[in-house]
């Protein structure tokens, strides 16, 4: 019965989204919480799931095989595919978080890159900066859970491994395998 009951939600989830204006390439494989916010204009990927606690701005693409919960994706953003957003994720205007990527609790500011292979885990990262492939922000240090600040416009080197507490700078650059 519960199952029967799940069907139904869905069933009832997609029709509201495809009416209002989302746009799901397999409606059939995308699965809604019962509090999950979609804005107008949105791209949906197959094989997507919302969890509890998701908002989507207007404008947004989520390619396939994403499982975002208890994040908030702002307007222009793109994520995935297969991009995980746990909850504290918060995907700024026009950022991109891209394939094989997990954010948890950490802050994307309008136009930052998180492009491939990397785990974001408690930072901050400002306006337009850009994060490399297989980069890794460590938020424990052994004692302490800490945030990792990355400034506007800075460029991290492909794999990085950033130990917090740490800040770079606006604008600075690390060397790949920093």
């Amino acid at each position: 019965d519960l199952a029967v009951a799940e069907t139904l939600f869905q069933a009832r989830m997609r029709d509201d989204a495809l009416e209002s204006g989302v746009t799901m390439t397999d409606p059939r494989t995308v699965y809604f919480s019962a509090d999950t916010v979609v804005g107008q204009d949105v791209e949906i990927g197959p094989y997507v799931v919302f969890g509890p606690g998701v908002r989507v701005g207007n404008n947004v693409t989520i390619r396939s095989h994403c499982h975002i919960e208890g994040a908030r994706i702002e307007s222009g953003a793109i994520v995935g595919p297969f991009a995980r957003l746990r909850p504290g994720a918060v995907i700024g205007p026009d950022a991109h978080v891209g394939n094989f990527v997990e954010v948890k609790n950490a802050t994307l500011d309008k136009g930052a890159k998180v492009n491939h292979l990397t785990y974001i885990g408690d930072p901050h990262i400002g306006a337009g900066a850009n994060v490399g492939a297989g980069t890794i922000t460590a938020n424990y240090d052994g004692f302490n859970k800490t945030l990792t600040e990355i400034g506007a416009g800075a460029s991290i080197g492909s794999n990085s491994v950033l130990v917090a507490p740490v800040k770079i700078g606006a604008g600075a650059m690390t060397g790949a395998g920093a």
